[in-house]
């Protein structure tokens, strides 16, 4: 078959797991097409073609994109084997099939997105979008101005080079940080090796859709307007890293705005 979708691709709009997870299933014979195995997850599937997993028959589930708020103490996983609690808890069961694009790690906080849409992931984490990521860091000690020109030069180290795309000070030991990378514990690592201790780190922006009020530990449906979002990254004018006061409040939202998604407002 040349038409329709490769497998992999149609196992995980099945809620089956992530490409990743539905490449290895194949791979190690949990899959059969029309009765037939098949261990090839490039195998394209076709509207009339029955897909089992382990015996049993799998469709693919309406698309969904939800955001949540994590609160800190939850793991992005659907399984821990250390029994912790993980944020698929905060879901309803008909939301269970989604997968986290990207993570948070279990002391951080914010704005998390979860999709059964392969083809938004994919386009969120890949480093040619240059999807922009907001945090809001609260240090244990007031970061120098030095430091701030370090986290934008790049610190280096055993991961390779770590730097941060944009800094904006919002006061002695908060900061705001924009990365379009995604290494692992970027963040902490970075403070770290300038002797920091990351006190609180919390995303409030992918892209140009905010997390805004909504509240820690509830989720939001997306709508179309607010997916396009995630991938467009605010318009914005260079901003010094060492600005000499912190970031006044925002103004209130207008009528008619989402209470807690909405657009990052252009410079």
């Amino acid at each position: 078959m040349t038409d329709g979708t490769r497998l992999n691709k149609f196992l995980a709009s099945c809620g089956v797991g992530s490409r990743r997870t539905c490449d290895r299933l194949v791979q190690e014979g949990h899959v059969e097409i029309n009765g037939q195995p098949c261990l090839n997850p490039a195998t394209r599937v076709g509207p009339g073609d029955h897909v089992k997993l382990d015996g049993r028959k799998v469709l693919p589930k309406q698309e969904s994109v939800v955001v949540l708020n994590k609160p800190r103490g939850l793991v992005c996983t659907k399984a821990d084997e250390l029994k912790r609690g993980n944020i698929f808890e905060l879901l309803p069961d008909s939301m269970r099939h989604l997968q986290h694009v990207g993570r948070l790690d279990r002391e951080s906080e914010g704005l998390l997105v979860l999709t059964n849409d392969g083809d938004l992931a994919h386009a969120m984490l890949h480093p040619s979008k240059k999807v922009e990521k907001e945090y809001v860091v609260t240090s244990n000690q007031p970061v120098t101005d030095e430091h701030l020109a370090t986290f934008l030069g790049g610190i280096y180290t055993e991961e390779g080079k770590l730097s941060a795309d944009r800094i904006e000070r919002l006061s002695p030991r908060r900061l705001s940080i924009v990365l379009t990378s995604g290494h692992k514990r970027q963040i902490r690592v970075m403070y770290q090796k300038l002797g920091y201790r990351v006190q609180r780190l919390l995303r409030v922006r992918i892209g140009s859709l905010e997390l805004g009020a909504l509240p820690p530990g509830k989720w939001s449906r997306l709508t179309p307007k607010e997916v396009e979002l995630l991938l467009e990254n605010p318009a914005s004018k260079k901003r010094s890293p060492t600005p000499s006061k912190p970031r006044k409040s925002r103004s209130p939202r207008k009528p008619g705005t989402p209470p807690f998604l909405k657009r990052k407002k252009k410079d």
